[in-house]
Order: C-alpha cells, then sequence, then structure tokens
C-alpha cells in the first residue's frame, strides 16, 4: 500500500528504524518541505500535527484507521514532546477503550495491549520558546515493553476495567494507574457512549482513553538514552 505522503511504506522494522533516525537533528519545517505542507502557527488549533507529520515522512499506510502506524510490521508510532534535559512533558495517549465490547476488557486482546506490543518512539522538542517548524526530531527507539513493565501496565489496566465492569466508570480519576491511567476522551453529545452505574442500568458517559505517564516514558528515557539520572556510558 502507497501511503498519502507518496512513500512507500518501509518492509521491514529496520527499514524502518533507518528512515526514523534519519530524521534525528531536522527541524519540522524541513519535514513539512519536503511534503509540500505548511507549519502551522501553533499547535492550539492543529493537535496531531506533529504525529501525522512524522507518519507521513516514515511511509505510514494508517491513517485514522484503528491499526498501528506500520501495519504490515505491526509497529506503532508515538511522538514524545520532551523539554531541553530530554524529560517527557506530557502523557502518552494510546487507544480509547469500547467498554461495549468485552473483549477490549481483556488484557490479552485489548486494543491498549496491541498498540504498545511494539512502539516507534520518536522524540520532539517542545519548548514552548522554540516556534513549532524549529523544533528538532530527536533519535528514534524501537521498543517493545519487558516481562515487568508489562506486568505493570497489565495490572493498571485490570484494576480500572474491573471498576468498570462494576459499574463504577465514572468515578474513576487520573490518580488511578501507577504507569498507566484512564482519562476521558472528548465530552460532547455526541462523542457520549453507553456503559453501566453500579446498579446495573444503563448511563450515557463520555468515552474514556488509556494514556502512559509521563513518569513512565521519562524513565524509558533515562533509561534507553541514558540521560539525566541514567549512566552515561
Amino acid at each position: 500500500m502507497i501511503p498519502p505522503s507518496g512513500l512507500p511504506a518501509p518492509e521491514t522494522e529496520a527499514e524502518l528504524l533507518r528512515r526514523a533516525r534519519r530524521l534525528a537533528g531536522r527541524p519540522l519545517s524541513f519535514l513539512a518541505a519536503n511534503l509540500g505542507l505548511e507549519v502551522p502557527p501553533d499547535q492550539r488549533h492543529a493537535k496531531g500535527w506533529v504525529g501525522q507529520l512524522l507518519e507521513k515522512s516514515l511511509g505510514s499506510t494508517a491513517s485514522s484507521r484503528a491499526v498501528p502506524d506500520f501495519e504490515a510490521l505491526g509497529v506503532e508510532m508515538k511522538t514524545l514532546p520532551v523539554d531541553a534535559r530530554g524529560v517527557p512533558t506530557e502523557s502518552t495517549f494510546v487507544a480509547t477503550l469500547d467498554m461495549a465490547e468485552s473483549d477490549a476488557m481483556r488484557w490479552e486482546h485489548s486494543s491498549i495491549r496491541k498498540k504498545l506490543a511494539r512502539v516507534l518512539w520518536i522524540p520532539v522538542e517542545a519548548e514552548p520558546t522554540i516556534a513549532l517548524g524549529d523544533r528538532r526530531v530527536g533519535t528514534a527507539l524501537l521498543w517493545s515493553p519487558s516481562t515487568e513493565e508489562e506486568a505493570a501496565l497489565r495490572q493498571d489496566f485490570e484494576e480500572i476495567v474491573d471498576l468498570i465492569a462494576e459499574g463504577f466508570g465514572e468515578s474513576i480519576t487520573g490518580e488511578r494507574g501507577r504507569y498507566m491511567q484512564l482519562r476521558p476522551k472528548g465530552a460532547s453529545s455526541r462523542t457520549l457512549r453507553w456503559a453501566t452505574d453500579p446498579e446495573g442500568a444503563p448511563v450515557r458517559t463520555a468515552p474514556r482513553a488509556f494514556y502512559l505517564r509521563a513518569g513512565f516514558t521519562a524513565e524509558l528515557v533515562r533509561r534507553h538514552y541514558q540521560l539525566a539520572g541514567g549512566r552515561r556510558g
């Protein structure tokens, strides 16, 4: 499949990683110019623009479909906004939880597990003093959770979905979960979904999505990039 950018999709993980690492040090304006795109003045009205720019620059074929960004490889791409020290500045969206699908409430079959099975992390400068087009891309990392990391993420997931199954979904706040949290995603009447309350009665509620805490990705960065707090080789 040829993505909208016209760049052939990468055929192997190694090819994808080479493409991603060739972008290291490049400003976003350079990537946009290569694709004939204009850089928006800021991200307040262009949320998701950086991720879409990088997807097109790497040959993603997923578009808006609920599949990994690099479908044939089973690799999801996540941008990682970082400050001047290389520390992530915000949580990372993983996937929306469909509370009407019973399989989605089981870790083994959840979209959350699938999305995190293989991730291409791409750090991007996010200092507010740097103009959007001048922000540079960092060195990409291809990652899968370790046994310990997956166990911790699974524990957060199962604790949260158990509360939802018991009808307490509305009471879940972003405070719950050690590494992964559940937060509302969209609250307009057009996006409301059906769920159940503690008595089992149907209620309309805002869709929820899982996010990785910035503390989780900060530890990932510290270990793999050997930044502040890590050993330097």
